[in-house]
């Protein structure tokens, strides 16, 4: 028990340290991200949410946790569904760049280690995960995101969604509380 907490607190701090510092690191390398490039790790972050959020609902049995996944599935879909409405309106084609990348990469791994875990462990693996994702991304799109944008429509979505990421955040620290107990 005292192992499988050791590490849960273990991947927590890794995946937080990998998005916070590393996914930061190589958005302040480019001069700076375009319009293009925002809607792309916007729409890239709001879709590797989904996919944790199919992996859970595919692998955990704990209603808390399939009910939060729902949640998590249709908030981030409706996210990309105003993106998609905005860059088509704006005539904006998102761009792949280093930080699209960088999330595209740390999600496989992540979610390769989400498959691998059944049970309790799943359950603690992924709301350990949603804690450090949604801190992660918080963080990224207040520093990055938000500043690097030029369209005052893109920035108002962006900003727009902040709360409801925070909110996210909070029912998945509440989460965890509940399942580490």
């Amino acid at each position: 028990m005292k192992k499988n907490r050791s590490l849960a607190v273990l991947t927590t701090v890794a995946i937080t340290g990998l998005l916070m510092f590393s996914v930061p690191a190589i958005a302040q390398q480019s001069l700076k991200l375009s319009d293009p490039e925002v809607a792309s790790v916007a729409v890239t972050a709001n879709q590797i949410d989904i996919d944790y959020a199919e992996i859970a609902l595919t692998n955990s049995k704990n209603a808390d946790i399939l009910k939060f996944a729902r949640t998590m599935a249709n908030d981030h879909k409706a996210v990309i569904a105003q993106a998609v409405a905005l860059v088509t309106k704006l005539k904006v084609t998102p761009q792949t760049n280093n930080l699209t990348q960088k999330l595209l990469t740390d999600a496989e791994k992540t979610k390769k280690e989400l498959r691998s875990k059944k049970g309790k462990a799943f359950d603690k693996a992924y709301i350990n995960n949603e804690v450090a994702y949604h801190k992660a991304v918080i963080s990224v799109v207040e520093s990055i995101l938000i500043p690097e944008t030029d369209n005052a429509e893109v920035r108002s979505l962006l900003q727009n969604v902040v709360p409801a990421l925070k909110t996210h955040l909070s029912h998945a620290e509440m989460l965890q509380k509940m399942i580490h107990k």
